[in-house]
């Protein structure tokens, strides 16, 4: 039994009177069941061993990531134009799902295919976007993303680290803190305060694509107990020059930019969470059902069931609002609350699923070798990051139940 296996039958869904949202399909369509068995298939190659393997060393998963790009998974968000195929969130999750559901979850697609793809699309200069888009489609140049500061974590406005023009120059400088997979990637796109709002005093932030090796920039790793072949780092930035042409979208509007990457980045967090539940308790059911005690499978006692059964439910529920979220963000439709409850959903169901396949394996839920303790981190890490439980749950506090700002 797999938890989630795709549904035999296929439905397209119906298409939407004119001026109503598209309708969610309640049956996966011919095109989801193909790239999920397609992308099942590419990731059996490796398994979860793999995703060990370059955990302990540090090393992005590279073939994986080019049987990827050969398959044209790594191009659904860039638009046909340059080099992808213009598809959609809806089919990126789908992949990175079934990646993590394969024990191979991939950090690197929520931050350059989650993020930096759309936000590039709809924020950048005609020759910036053909400058970076089709390396993101083909999967040989990445992305990562600097914005957090020892001081402003979920304050974004707080940003402290500033850029400010010289010449035909922006000047940088400041620290950005816990900004992940910096040594895999080839660009980042970092948050930099250009100026203070006259009314608010809030800082004005302009968002700035930099190369990784630009001079001037140096980095620290940090030290953490994240087990994932991306590593955390502190980023020191000593009078860094940037061209003019740096800059994406509009100086001082570099939020509004952000926010576009916002949606998709929760979106596959929480898909990360879902396919990590669905392989820990596949692994699970399969465990129960070989492992005897008292010569009988514990696969058949309630006390094993009932908790195995719970996860499965709210998994199953957390993924039907993160694939709902996904489908509004792709209709243009307002996607913020959907995608803060995805991800608060998923990362409690996955924590949920994970800690139960690990009790039911007993002493062996701790071994290396049965791949699931490894996996902790990364389905704890979705609880704090990229936005808290508890920042999820003061803005569905103040948009959804209309509730005073509590922060």
């Amino acid at each position: 039994m797999t938890t989630t296996a795709p549904a035999t039958a296929s439905t397209e869904p119906m298409p939407a009177p004119a001026g109503e949202a598209p309708g969610i399909p309640l049956l996966p369509s011919d095109e989801e069941q193909m790239i999920r068995e397609s992308v099942a298939g590419i990731v059996s190659r490796y398994g979860h061993e793999y995703f060990q393997q370059c955990s302990e060393s540090g090393e992005p998963m590279t073939k994986l990531w080019q049987d990827l790009s050969r398959a044209g998974f790594l191009g659904l968000t860039v638009p046909e134009e340059y080099g992808g195929s213009g598809a959609g969130l809806t089919q990126l999750a789908v992949v990175l799902e079934e990646l993590s559901a394969g024990g191979c979850p991939e950090l690197a697609m929520v931050l350059s295919q989650g993020m930096g793809a759309p936000i590039i699309a709809r924020h950048a200069t005609a020759e910036q976007k053909q400058r970076f888009l089709p390396g993101i489609a083909d999967g040989t140049e990445k992305f990562v993303f600097a914005l957090t500061e020892p001081d402003a974590g979920s304050n974004s406005h707080n940003v402290s680290t500033t850029a400010r023009l010289d010449g035909d120059e922006w000047v940088v400088r400041g620290t950005k803190y816990y900004i992940s997979g910096v040594d895999h990637c080839d660009h980042f796109l970092l948050v930099a305060k250009t100026g203070t709002d006259e009314v608010s005093g809030r800082g004005r932030l302009t968002l700035f694509v930099v190369d990784r090796d630009t001079p001037g920039l140096t980095r620290q790793l940090l030290k953490t107990a994240l087990r994932a072949p991306e590593r955390q780092f502190t980023l020191f930035f000593d009078d860094v020059r940037l061209p003019a042409d740096s800059v994406i979208g509009e100086v001082g509007g570099g939020l509004a930019a952000v926010f576009d990457g916002l949606n998709p980045e929760r979106v596959l967090s929480a898909v990360i969470c879902t396919g990590v539940a669905r392989y820990a308790l596949d692994k699970a059911v399969r465990y129960t059902k070989e492992r005897k005690v008292w010569g009988v499978p514990i696969a058949q006692h309630q006390a094993v069931q009932h908790p195995l059964a719970a996860a499965h439910i709210e998994v199953e529920a957390a993924r039907t609002m993160t694939f709902r979220a996904a489908a509004l963000f792709d209709a243009g439709l307002p996607a913020g609350e959907t995608s803060n409850m995805s991800k608060y959903l998923s990362a409690k169901a996955g924590m949920h699923a994970l800690d139960t396949a690990i009790q039911v394996h007993g002493g062996n839920g701790l071994a290396d070798e049965y791949g699931l303790a490894d996996l902790w981190s990364i389905v704890r890490l979705q609880q704090i990051a990229p936005v808290s439980n508890e920042m999820v749950l003061n803005h569905v506090a103040q948009h959804s139940l209309g509730l005073p700002r509590s922060y």
